[in-house]
């Protein structure tokens, strides 16, 4: 994929993140995640039923790295089983600290393979995903 098409689809998903706005229901677990070091605040909800991820909503404020992340993410994860999701989320965090990683199974999530050159990034590129980790790990 060139970087003019990754750049595209990054700035597409921070312009239009899918699954913005939380719905505040009881059957969604939550949990935040924020940066020390920079604006990077989401509030994150996540709705599983029978191990299957059924709905991911965020909402806060974000760079657009964290934001097309956290939207490339949701896309990706919703339908999952528990286990195809972390098995994804651990493909996209060795794709960003530069280890060998599955590019078939990120799909759209390759469009920061290079953030690594872009160190102070790497947190921009994370902060979503582990939210979701956590929610998705929580049971076990």
């Amino acid at each position: 994929m060139d970087n003019t098409l990754k750049r595209e689809i990054i700035l597409d998903n921070y312009n239009n993140p899918t699954n913005r706005g939380l719905l505040n229901k009881e059957d969604y677990k939550k949990c935040n995640r924020n940066s020390s070091t920079c604006i990077d605040n989401f509030n994150i909800e996540l709705k599983l039923e029978d191990d299957i991820i059924k709905d991911i909503r965020f909402d806060g404020e974000a760079c657009a790295v964290a934001t097309a992340s956290m939207s490339i993410s949701i896309n990706k994860l919703i339908g999952k089983t528990k286990k195809e999701a972390l098995e994804i989320i651990d493909n996209y965090e060795k794709m960003i600290n530069e280890e060998e990683f599955d590019k078939e199974l990120l799909e759209e999530l390759i469009v920061f393979e290079d953030i690594h050159n872009q160190p102070s990034r790497k947190k921009c590129a994370t902060l979503g995903i582990s939210g979701i980790k956590a929610l998705i790990s929580e049971d076990e």
